[in-house]
């Protein structure tokens, strides 16, 4: 009967493409090398306090329109757009030295989510008294070339740092455009390689990245052999293949993938595959690159195997039944997601989003990026410091590595478990 009841889950939101995949997208398809690990991180350094200035204010939240589709087909249709909310009019720009907030407030796909972004970067701004510069925030729309004339205008108009593009084509027009002349710290991550660029960096929300992350937690656990089920969507195959990869290069081995399925009979072959797996000791543990309708229909089918998966099976709110359903499976997640009460996420105001775990992030990304931005004012970071997107550390390709936090659901609960 459960097959039944969360057949009408398995639609994937624009929400998911947005924020992982999609075209234009917001999360890379290429492979960008392994993270170091979490427990190669240096000791935390608090930021500098800012100097006084001031904040253009914020404009009013947005309403959010939860996207949903009422098929219930298990072929998993195509998302339906999302109802952007009517942005606020933007506040008149400053004239002279400022930082630059560069978003597709104007994109008629992706305004939730800038609006999102544009909310944490003010709200850390408040919270840490203003900023050095005045912030002109510059709206732009789905066309990339409008991202690098804006950002152009926008240092022709006395920009002294850049935050933005948000979309993963925007920062690809961006990174390739040689127009970068003041410290820009890119919310996406191109495509492809790129050589490198001074004064450009990265702080994304980055699919592949995460599922490197869970297969070193996965090897610092000790396993040895993963199983693993894998998503037909774009993004969970790169979730899949970014596992497989990291997990390889650490020394593990990895059995042919599983299909997702819907199907009873192919929901069997799961079964199977995992009573043997144990029977003759070939994987010691279960990898889901699967979003949470999907981990929570397959979930019963791996028998005692470890499972582990990205935070694409995380809502955010974790009651108990998605704890039950989920019962043993292991995930990153940022603090901000998992950790209310830790101090550095209680300096902020938490929004209500509908919900939406996808917008809370990008809220999260917004205040990371704002703090980031007075370090990059500030010079070069040097260490590590921890974030509400995650602990934040310069790679040696000038992308911010967000070391995650483990978290696993146990007898109905979501338990945080202690960073290596």
């Amino acid at each position: 009967m459960r097959c039944g009841v969360l057949h009408r889950w398995l639609v994937v939101p624009l929400a998911a493409a947005v924020l992982y995949g999609g075209s234009p997208a917001l999360a890379s398809e290429a492979e960008l090398g392994s993270p170091a690990p979490p427990t190669a991180l240096p000791s935390a350094t608090p930021l500098p306090p800012p100097a006084g200035g001031a904040v253009t204010p914020s404009a009013t939240p947005p309403v959010i329109e939860p996207s949903a589709s009422p098929s219930l087909l298990p072929a998993l249709p195509a998302a339906v757009p999302a109802v952007a909310p009517s942005p606020a009019p933007l506040p008149p720009h400053v004239a002279g030295p400022h930082l630059a907030l560069v978003l597709p407030l104007a994109s008629s796909s992706f305004s939730s989510y800038a609006l999102a972004v544009k909310d944490g970067f003010f709200a850390a701004a408040q919270a840490q008294g203003g900023t050095s510069l005045p912030v002109n925030i510059y709206a732009v729309g789905d066309d990339p070339q409008q991202a690098v004339a804006t950002y152009i205008k926008a240092l022709g108009a006395g920009a002294r740092i850049v935050v933005g593009p948000l979309t993963r084509n925007g920062v690809t027009a961006l990174a390739e455009s040689a127009t970068v002349m003041v410290p820009t710290l890119a919310l996406n991550v191109p495509e492809g390689q790129i050589p490198a660029v001074p004064d450009f960096y990265m702080l994304s929300l980055h699919a592949e990245s995460d599922a490197r992350q869970v297969a070193q937690l996965a090897w610092q656990d000790g396993r040895r052999s993963a199983l693993t089920v894998m998503g037909e969507t774009p993004l969970l195959r790169r979730i899949h293949l970014a596992f497989v990869e990291e997990f390889a290069r650490l020394g593990g081995t990895v059995l042919a993938p599983l299909p997702f399925t819907t199907d009873p009979e192919g929901l069997a072959r799961i079964k199977k595959a995992a009573d043997a797996a144990i029977d003759t000791e070939t994987a010691d543990m279960a990898f889901m690159a699967l979003d949470l309708p999907r981990a929570r229909l397959v979930r019963p089918y791996l028998s005692t195997l470890p499972i582990y998966a990205t935070s694409q099976v995380h809502p955010g709110v974790a009651g108990p039944l998605v704890a039950f359903d989920l019962a043993g499976v292991r995930f990153l997640d940022m603090p901000w997601v998992l950790q209310p009460e830790n101090p550095l996420v209680m300096l902020y105001p938490r929004p209500a989003y509908d919900e939406s775990v996808e917008l809370s992030r990008f809220y999260a990304l917004g205040i990371d990026a704002f703090r980031m931005a007075m370090v990059l004012l500030a010079g070069k970071p040097r260490d590590a410091f921890d974030g509400v997107t995650g602990r934040l550390t310069l790679g040696p390709d000038s992308m911010f590595v967000r070391a995650l936090t483990p978290a696993q659901f146990s007898d109905g609960r979501l338990i945080v478990r202690e960073r290596r």
